[in-house]
């Protein structure tokens, strides 16, 4: 199930980086039955600190460097690297086979998903790994490499648990693969992009509003890196009810975005004060909640609706990067000078 490709050793990589934890993942996404057109059955995404490296997908059959980084430096690896994919990917499609009969499954459309890699400590050296495993939208198995095994929520899963935890061979391969290999990769991987990955983008902020009725959405976009706090304050105290935090979402110029709502009616915010703060490490941006703040229909500003599909797990969002983000065809030079929001609408 898993597999070690070699690659250069790379020391001293590690000053001055901007962060001193650093996560490596793989999410694959297997979709058995009939999709809608051009989505591959099965894909495949590499990310480091959620920035993307690679894209794989059963369709191309081929691993797709995200990073010109990537492309130029990995080309000793990267046909090793592919052939891993596809190995997975047989792996994947044996696994929703055994479920599907195992919940007694003959048709219809069924997602499984995987999401595996590891998290490491540049200071401390130290370590921990993942392995997540998600079908139809609910978790299913997921991994305890402290204790090495690994654990189900839902009884479907107890007799693919019970046999993957008594393959002792297996589970060894599994805690050098999370406890060495990956952190190698990790290694290789930082020093290949630390230039892009030390850059420091700061957030666009800005509250949006349908309507006067609506829910208000402190939305922040363009960042880097990925990691970003937002929170509302009532009259200066932190302010957790009636607030819904968005997922994090990658934007085509390989910036994030994210959003925090709060669901009030309008009288209430304007006897009090509110405020949405987003500390991200270029800085923390504060926006009042007034009038004269919150962009909508009724202003200027550009507002487009969207389509995008997105299968989730309970663990895992997987976002299919060339096939099922949004695509805004707006040059570079327009959406610079403008600023344009994706709203989607739901009943």
């Amino acid at each position: 199930m898993y597999y070690s490709v070699a690659f250069p050793v790379v020391l001293g990589f590690c000053h001055g980086m901007g962060s001193v934890r650093h996560t490596f993942t793989i999410t694959y996404t297997e979709i058995n039955g009939q999709t809608i057109a051009r989505i591959p059955e099965v894909s495949a995404v590499a990310t480091l600190d959620g920035l993307q490296i690679d894209y794989y997908d059963s369709v191309r059959k081929k691993l797709i460097p995200k990073q010109d980084w990537v492309a130029i430096e990995s080309r000793n690896i990267w046909k090793d690297y592919t052939e891993i994919r596809e190995q997975v990917r047989q792996i994947n499609k044996i696994n929703i086979t055994v479920l599907m009969q195992q919940l007694n499954q003959s048709h219809g459309v069924h997602v499984y998903q995987r999401m595996y890699g590891c998290v490491w400590d540049y200071k401390t050296n130290d370590s921990d790994g993942f392995d997540q495993h998600g079908y139809d939208g609910e978790d299913f198995i997921t991994l305890d490499l402290k204790k090495l095994r690994y654990n189900s929520p839902v009884p479907q899963g107890i007799p693919i648990v019970q046999k993957w935890n008594n393959d002792s061979q297996q589970l060894q391969l599994l805690k050098q693969y999370c406890e060495q290999d990956r952190i190698d990769w990790i290694k290789y991987f930082l020093e290949l992009g630390k230039d892009a990955l030390e850059r420091k983008v700061s957030p666009l902020v800005s509250l949006v509003q349908k309507n006067s009725s609506s829910p208000v959405v402190c939305h922040a976009t363009g960042f880097y890196p990925s990691e970003v706090n937002i929170t509302w304050l009532r009259n200066g105290e932190e302010h957790y009810e009636d607030v819904e935090l968005g997922e994090l979402l990658p934007n085509e110029d390989r910036t994030f975005q994210k959003t925090s709502t709060l669901s009030i009616y309008p009288d209430e915010w304007k006897k009090h004060q509110y405020v949405c703060v987003v500390e991200h490490k270029t800085g923390t941006i504060q926006k009042n909640l007034t009038e004269d703040e919150i962009r909508s229909n009724k202003s200027k500003l550009i507002v487009l609706t969207c389509d995008w599909v997105v299968f989730t797990a309970a663990l895992v969002t997987v976002i299919l990067v060339d096939y099922l983000l949004y695509i805004l065809h707006v040059s570079p030079d327009n959406w610079k000078i403008n600023q344009y929001f994706c709203v989607e609408e739901h009943k």
